[in-house]
């Protein structure tokens, strides 16, 4: 079997597939409670805006809540606005901020949590 390097794996049949490029994805994900969550007291719930890595949105979205999970919150629905270039096409206003973020979350391949917003009852 050939050498294969290490930014090109191999299948099964020793064939090389090419390398996908991380891209990041804006999602919003509404939480539900649950203990340990971190919420304020009295929330019924949340939503956190977050930057994710992933070689497509399928994967950002399963590492973002298999993430939240860790962290014992309670992921309960995802609402991807999309790629920065996929954001810009569609208008969006996206702040210095917001790209420094992005840029963290490409180079660390993370999941950045930019903003946690608590849900109350009566609002």
């Amino acid at each position: 079997m050939p050498d294969t390097p290490a930014d090109k794996p191999a299948d099964k049949a020793g064939i090389k597939k090419p390398k996908r490029p991380q891209e990041v994805y804006t999602l919003v994900v509404e939480v539900g409670r649950c203990a340990n969550d971190g919420l304020p007291k009295g929330a019924t719930g949340g939503a956190l805006m977050c930057f994710a890595s992933g070689v497509d949105e399928a994967e950002a979205v399963r590492e973002t809540v298999a993430i939240l999970k860790q962290a014992e919150l309670a992921p309960l629905d995802v609402n991807s606005y999309g790629t920065l270039a996929e954001r810009e096409a569609q208008g969006h206003e996206v702040s210095e901020d917001e790209r420094a973020l992005m840029q963290r979350a490409l180079d660390e391949n993370s999941v950045i949590v930019a903003q946690m917003t608590p849900f109350y009852k009566d609002s």
